[in-house]
């Protein structure tokens, strides 16, 4: 995973994140359940990368849903991965399973 994605352990480290963020926030929602591992770990070097590219622009937080249950209850999370776009704590955009990384920028376009 690139520097750039913070991965909080908690929803009270997840929220820190958001408030302290002075730019959109990719909240990238992951799973450790056995249907959820291979397409996250795959999603990991796409996020990097968007995380590398929007540096600057884009807070991106990788958010493991069971360990901040809070923040995927909040965002109408409901499998992983998932990607929810925020500005200003509020969701803006919403993506879902497997993207490529022009997919992902799709989702961002008209938002940063």
């Amino acid at each position: 995973m690139a520097k750039q994605v913070h991965q909080p352990r908690e929803d009270a480290e997840f929220d820190f994140i958001l408030r302290m963020s002075g730019v959109p926030v990719l909240a990238y929602f992951t799973g450790t359940w056995p249907k959820a591992i291979e397409p996250c770990r795959a999603m990991d070097l796409v996020v990097g990368g968007i995380a590398d590219e929007y540096a600057g622009r884009l807070t991106v937080v990788r958010t493991d849903i069971t360990r901040c249950p809070a923040a995927t209850k909040r965002y109408e999370v409901t499998g992983a991965p998932s990607y929810v776009l925020l500005k200003e704590r509020e969701a803006v955009a919403h993506g879902a399973g497997p993207m490529s990384t022009t997919e992902i920028r799709e989702l961002l376009d008209g938002h940063l």
